[in-house]
């Protein structure tokens, strides 16, 4: 019997061991690049739910929605595309609304679009949740006029045709718009170009694309899908970098957008592994296209524009499949942290980036249903990550134990840290293993450490999700788990859980 118990014991000893690693984690006290607030950005199309029904609900702003971004500080957000930019005429949606044109939106469900949000209503709500506007332009089916005139529309001060036709439409003064894409997927859904076409055109648009008094012009030019390192090599040979502020990339977690990518809700640890693993994968990314940029630009002037990035899954079951409507579970949110801490991890090149897409498309911030309005696990990681912004990357290095699933394994920890204005340090660390906790050290020397606070992210399961009828299933609190232990800090982990610390 006595042997029977001891084997118990060590049996529940080894278990205990193998349900924790240790992590070891080193943080520099040298501040490095600033991360550029604009790394929280969002991204709204003209697509689904998400301009009307999210933002929009027939004649005014949801200024519930409004309310809920303003909290998480949204510094910056993308319109009308996607997709949607390249068959989108700005003309169609300006004036009275009842006079105003009504067209198809042939990319995403073949719906008339009775265009009452527009570029006047597009910037009254920048202006409510007090972030930048970035605009992106039709190259696709525009031309280069159409564009210019868009400009001088938004932008000049003085009196012309266009200038007067913005007052005759209720806006007096200009609104010094800055940032403006230059098409978008210009080698698929903005005209399945080749590079080397796409460069001519970049040229020729961004000759036509005036700066007027008041505004500091950044254009972005229309970069490349995933991995395809050929086109960023090709258009950043090519354009004119002296008058190019940023490129694109796009890079979405699973499969391209029109395979059988699983359900949002619906999905076991196989399906989460491969998330994850597919996740991770940005980093390598935006590594090998900075080291193409670096070719033609090795003082970094050209930003890095992930101006579309998160997880694509089905659309839910009953709805619109043209709608990309789909919910958003704890394994989303590990994604948006793990994804924001290789952003700030590469804040020497990658200045701006938009989550795809703000409301009730893709991996959304917020879900409506009419005059209900919930917040996702995803808002939650902009919350706590909002510390970072404009704050200065700290580099850190670690040594993380492996999430293994089969035969195949990641890290199973990843970090960034950054120091602010006044001083304080943050560092946000993301568990991606969904059974094993992780206590995570990091050795305080150059670090203040007269006080730790924190929040953490995590739920009972990775598929949890906030409904309407639980808003609140998935949601941030205090952090308890860290404790100064002699020169170290002891972070204690649980499974599939996101922390932010403050260190003050």
């Amino acid at each position: 019997m006595k042997f029977c118990l001891l084997l118990t014991a060590l049996f529940a000893a080894c278990t205990i061991l193998q349900a924790q690693n240790n992590v070891s984690l080193s943080i520099s006290d040298t501040s490095g690049p600033q991360i550029s607030r604009n790394v929280y950005g969002h991204f709204s199309e003209d697509l689904g739910r998400c301009i009307y029904d999210g933002f929009w609900t027939g004649d005014k702003i949801r200024m519930d929605v409004v309310e809920a971004l303003k909290k998480i500080k949204v510094p910056i957000l993308r319109w009308p595309g996607g997709c949607y930019a390249d068959q989108y005429h700005w003309r169609d949606a300006i004036g009275p609304r009842d006079q105003r044109k009504r067209t198809v939106n042939t990319t995403w469900g073949m719906v008339t679009e009775d265009n009452s949000f527009g570029t006047h209503e597009f910037l009254e709500l920048c202006g409510l949740l007090g972030c930048e506007p970035y605009i992106a332009g039709n190259v696709g089916s525009g031309t280069p006029e159409e564009m210019s005139n868009w400009l001088e529309y938004l932008n000049f001060n003085g009196h012309s045709t266009l200038a007067d036709l913005r007052r005759q439409n209720g806006r007096e003064q200009p609104w010094n718009v800055s940032f403006w894409g230059v098409g978008n997927e210009s080698w698929g859904c903005g005209g399945s170009m080749t590079p080397e076409f796409y460069a001519g055109q970049y040229r020729r648009y961004s000759e036509f694309c005036k700066t007027y008094p008041g505004t500091h012009l950044k254009l972005i030019a229309s970069g490349a899908n995933s991995d395809d390192y050929h086109w960023t090599d090709v258009v950043m040979k090519d354009i004119n970098l002296w008058n190019t502020w940023g490129l694109s990339m796009h890079y979405y977690t699973l499969a391209g957008p029109w395979e059988h990518k699983g359900s949002a809700t619906q999905f076991g640890e196989d399906l989460y592994f491969k998330a994850m693993k597919s996740c991770l994968r940005m980093d390598e990314i935006v590594s090998k296209h900075s080291a193409v940029m670096d070719k033609y630009d090795p003082k970094k002037k050209v930003a890095l524009v992930v101006d579309e990035w998160g997880i694509w899954t089905d659309a839910e079951p009953g709805t619109n499949p043209a709608f990309l409507y789909q919910q958003n579970s704890l394994r989303d949110a590990l994604i948006a942290g793990t994804t924001l801490n290789i952003f700030n991890n590469h804040t020497d090149r990658v200045k701006m980036a938009n989550l795809a897409q703000t409301v009730n498309v893709l991996q959304a911030l917020i879900l409506t249903d009419k005059d209900k309005m919930l917040l996702t696990p995803t808002y939650y990681v902009f919350d706590m990550y909002k510390v970072h912004q404009d704050a200065h990357s700290l580099v850190v290095k670690f040594d993380a134990p492996n999430y293994t699933y089969g035969s195949d394994a990641v890290p199973a920890v990843n970090a960034s840290a950054s120091r602010d204005s006044a001083g304080a340090v943050h560092i946000s660390l993301v568990n991606i293993d969904p059974t094993k906790k992780n206590t995570v050290r990091v050795p305080l020397q150059g670090l203040p450490s007269k006080s730790v606070q924190g929040q953490i992210l995590t739920s009972a399961k990775f598929t949890d999700v906030n409904t309407f009828d639980q808003p609140g299933k998935v949601h941030s609190a205090a952090f308890n788990g860290a404790k100064k232990s002699g020169n170290e800090l002891v972070v204690e982990m649980p499974p599939a859980s996101i922390v932010v610390l403050e260190l003050k």
